[in-house]
């Protein structure tokens, strides 16, 4: 049987779509010595954007697909077979092919102008990663954006649960807006919370860790605390989930990145977890912080993380999720 052969197309800080001669090449060894770079700085490898890209890739290889990268060759040669568009706003600009497409994992462009972007790349479907997010571009796009979730790859988070525990709690701070606000309201509290307890507790700030920190925090923790004012998808509380940590998570329903307030519709309800069920463990608002962490820890042995990220996000679902958008977008 021939495999079926997919075309992906990313641009952003790891990778760059080089549509010349020996541009892949080029593209790879920049991806390298950034690599090595980073790690020898001990910075975090890659964007969110590049690690979903990749999820997405080795999902559609367990499924038996033949994945090419930034061939721009081959998509012209063949003009009719869908292609996937991934990345930065830079890919708008770098990957214009005549080939029907879809968009997603990236960086999808505000409302007004995700038409004339669209119809400038041939993308058929653009993807947000949870279903609130697609709520922000529904208005304007209708069915043509679609929820497509990064798959978190269980190989690559062992389970964790049964390691012998020399911290309580992981406090994983992502507060990202209203700082000087929020986090002693937030952070603050529950960190004094713990202390009246007796328990012992580590921070680690988004974007001011290495991978390897995250694993060590990870394998060393009973629980994680995910402090975040909403995710469209959420890949550290994910992949601490799969390690089999129970996640208390702090969700308020409230939009508050300024950006994405100017396009989404007054309405909007999102979430820190938008994939999340009893299994993973439990959510609290901030006038709930003490309450909520006192009942999550009293039945912290009960919660089955890692089953719920092998049922709901693992790579062969992801994978065909990609595969069915773009068949519709062939038709």
């Amino acid at each position: 049987m021939t495999q079926r052969r997919i075309d992906l197309f990313y641009h952003g800080y790891e990778l760059h779509a080089l549509d010349r001669p020996f541009g892949r090449l080029q593209s790879e060894l920049r991806l390298k010595a950034r690599t090595i770079y980073r790690g020898m700085r001990r910075r975090q490898l890659y964007t969110g954007f590049y690690t979903a890209f990749q999820n997405l890739r080795k999902g559609l290889v367990s499924l038996g697909m033949d994945v090419h990268v930034n061939d721009f060759a081959h998509a012209r040669r063949n003009p009719d077979q869908p292609v996937g568009i991934s990345g930065y706003p830079g890919v708008y600009d770098r990957v214009r092919l005549p080939n029907p497409a879809i968009f997603g994992p990236g960086f999808v462009p505000p409302p007004h102008e995700v038409e004339a972007i669209g119809a400038r790349c041939n993308i058929r479907f653009f993807t947000a990663p949870s279903e609130w997010a697609c709520k922000i571009w529904r208005p304007t796009l209708g069915d043509r954006v679609q929820p497509l979730f990064a798959p978190i790859i269980l190989s690559d988070w062992p389970d964790l649960s049964q390691n012998a525990k020399t911290n309580d709690v992981l406090i994983y701070d992502k507060i990202r807006w209203q700082r000087e606000a929020l986090v002693p309201r937030i952070h603050g509290r529950l960190g004094a919370h713990l202390k009246r307890r007796g328990l012992t507790s580590q921070t680690l700030r988004y974007g001011a860790h290495h991978g390897s920190d995250f694993r060590a925090a990870l394998r060393r923790s009973r629980a994680m605390v995910f402090l975040c004012e909403h995710e469209t998808q959420g890949l550290a509380y994910q992949e601490a989930m799969a390690s089999g940590i129970p996640i208390l998570a702090w969700d308020e329903g409230r939009l508050i990145d300024p950006a994405e307030r100017r396009m989404a519709p007054a309405d909007l309800v999102v979430s820190s977890v938008p994939y999340f069920d009893a299994r993973c463990g439990m959510t609290f608002t901030e006038p709930q912080i003490e309450e909520r962490f006192d009942a999550f820890w009293s039945v912290l042995e009960d919660f089955r993380p890692r089953d719920y990220v092998a049922e709901e996000l693992n790579a062969q679902k992801s994978a065909q999720v990609y595969l069915n958008l773009l068949d519709r977008a062939a038709r």
